[in-house]
């Protein structure tokens, strides 16, 4: 089925540009951010913000579309807001946990320690004792 746009009123046809432009810059902001961050760490946050906030913008400007356009309510687009809103976080620390423990492992430089320290890497009672 086609919907012409040029059926759309000029408010309904505002609305769907300003929620496209929105969720575009948001999801071009997220991009930028992967690009010029430094480390994998910094590189997380930008696209996970530009991902939920941006989708929720092209998501939000198809809903008011595709309700104007089919003179009926559409809002089968929220299962995809939740289901990103609710994955992207969860994926993004996993892969932050996967990388520091990769990090840990190789024992990098300025990667932090874990805390509380484990069994085998406290300091013994005579080594404390020792340095004061």
């Amino acid at each position: 089925m086609i919907y012409p746009a040029v059926d759309l009123s000029l408010p309904v046809a505002f609305a769907v540009a300003f929620f496209l432009l929105v969720g575009a810059a948001l999801a071009l902001i997220g991009a930028i951010g992967f690009l010029r961050l430094p480390s994998f760490y910094e590189r997380l946050h930008a696209p996970a913000l530009g991902t939920s906030w941006g989708i929720g913008g092209i998501m939000l400007a198809s809903m008011i579309y595709f309700t104007a356009a089919s003179s009926r309510l559409v809002i089968h687009e929220i299962l995809i807001g939740i289901f990103v809103t609710f994955t992207t976080p969860i994926t993004f620390m996993l892969l932050a946990r996967a990388a520091l423990h990769r990090d840990r492992t190789a024992r990098s430089h300025g990667v932090p320690r874990k805390y509380p320290i484990g069994p085998e890497e406290r300091p013994r009672e005579d080594d404390e004792s020792q340095a004061s």
